[in-house]
């Protein structure tokens, strides 16, 4: 049973996701920072509020409601998901677009375009020459050949 566990511990997945945990948990301390030492004061000074604007509070029955806790939370998180999203998510996906394009390019079936013989009328490939079927010439389709890197025909 504690073999299992320590198999389970050992895998390269879940120790990948700790270390991802620990430096996501890092970042949000640094981001948290950068948003209370520079964002809110700078908020403060638009509104005319204090300059910890992370202390706003309002109080209703003697219950105080400290939003301005919430406010910068809410700012870390926008700053956080722009950072990720424009540093890590945008530049990843360019990457795999990049990527998917050549494999498809590369995985492009000459013979996917279809058109029928002339003569026979039976489905024949675009870039075909010669119909498969009753043997006769006929002129192949000069967008399809484009397509497929080959040559125009004369």
């Amino acid at each position: 049973m504690l073999n299992g566990f320590k198999d389970f511990i050992l895998r390269g997945n879940v120790i990948s996701m700790a270390i991802g945990l620990a430096v996501g948990a890092a970042f949000t301390a640094v981001v948290t920072g950068f948003s209370n030492a520079f964002i809110l004061p700078l908020i403060g000074i638009f509104t005319r509020g204090a300059g910890d604007y992370s202390k706003a509070h309002y109080t209703v029955d003697g219950v105080e409601f400290p939003y301005g806790l919430f406010v910068s939370a809410a700012i870390a998180f926008l700053i956080t998901a722009a950072v990720l999203y424009f540093l890590v998510v945008l530049p990843m996906t360019k990457v795999q677009n990049r990527f998917t394009a050549k494999q498809d390019q590369e995985k492009a079936d000459i013979k996917a375009a279809l058109r029928d013989c002339p003569r026979c009328f039976t489905e024949i490939p675009a870039i075909a020459s010669r119909c498969a079927h009753c043997t006769s010439d006929v002129e192949p389709d000069a967008q399809a050949r484009a397509l497929a890197g080959l040559p125009a025909q004369r």
